[in-house]
């Protein structure tokens, strides 16, 4: 979405007016500002972040395991992957989903003591997560737990849209019931051994939408897929909201 619209950039001839093509690109809303709108997404960094945790509610449940697949070019280049002590009991019905326990993570670090090393693989990338509201919202309160920081990494930046592979999915495979990650990463002939562990998840949401780009729905340049992108998602939440009322 741009707060100055292309109509407005456009003399009557149609050409662009060349003095302004950086400020096109530095107004399209949520994006990295260290990689141009016009860059294929594709061969820029993306950090996909998965986190397992003792509930739903990021506001007072906490992270108890981070995982990190890195990729560029539709290939893993970087995996990174910590369990971490949340401080608090893991409930059993949440055990049973991600097989982590209390005995899991009674010896593993604090996330105040590893925050650095998960932000330093967050640099240089754009954030992505499959249902991102929710790993974001993780992502966030851990971090904000912690003491000031002073990395500047983009998944830390209130600024920056995440991709999404999950808003594209229930796009692409519309006419598909589940949109879970298993079910989608199935389909699209994409391997998750362990699912519901943050490592293995983040591998295969990573995959999937690198799969899920050969679509030609999906557009090419990083700042035409967060505007699509974010269009898809209030479309799809005015369906959502639809069918429940």
């Amino acid at each position: 979405i741009y707060t100055l619209s292309l109509h407005d950039a456009l003399p009557i001839s149609g050409r662009h007016y060349a003095g302004i093509a950086h400020l096109l690109r530095a107004i399209i809303r949520g994006i990295v500002e260290e990689f141009a709108s016009d860059r294929i997404w594709e061969e820029i960094p993306i950090a996909l972040i998965d986190v397992e945790t003792t509930g739903r509610d990021a506001s007072k449940d906490r992270v108890v395991e981070v995982g990190i697949a890195v990729g560029r070019g539709g290939v893993v280049i970087a995996r990174y992957n910590w369990l971490i002590n949340p401080g608090m009991p893991i409930p059993a019905e949440v055990t049973a989903i991600h097989k982590i326990s209390d005995d899991h993570v009674k010896d593993s670090p604090r996330f105040e003591t590893i925050a650095h090393e998960i932000a330093a693989a967050l640099e240089g990338c754009i954030p992505a997560a499959y249902n991102a509201a929710f790993d974001r919202a993780f992502i966030a309160g851990e971090f904000g737990r912690c003491e000031p920081r002073s990395s500047l990494a983009p998944a830390l930046r209130r600024d920056v849209e995440w991709l999404d592979p999950l808003v594209w999915a229930r796009e692409i495979q519309r006419e598909e019931k589940s949109k879970a990650l298993g079910e989608v990463a199935e389909r699209l002939g994409v391997k998750l051994e362990n699912a519901h562990r943050a490592s293995d998840d983040a591998e295969a949401a990573l995959m999937v939408l690198y799969s899920l780009a050969k679509d030609g729905r999906i557009p090419k340049t990083y700042g035409a897929f967060l505007q699509e992108q974010r269009r898809l998602g209030l479309a799809q939440q005015d369906e959502r909201r639809f069918w429940k009322n």
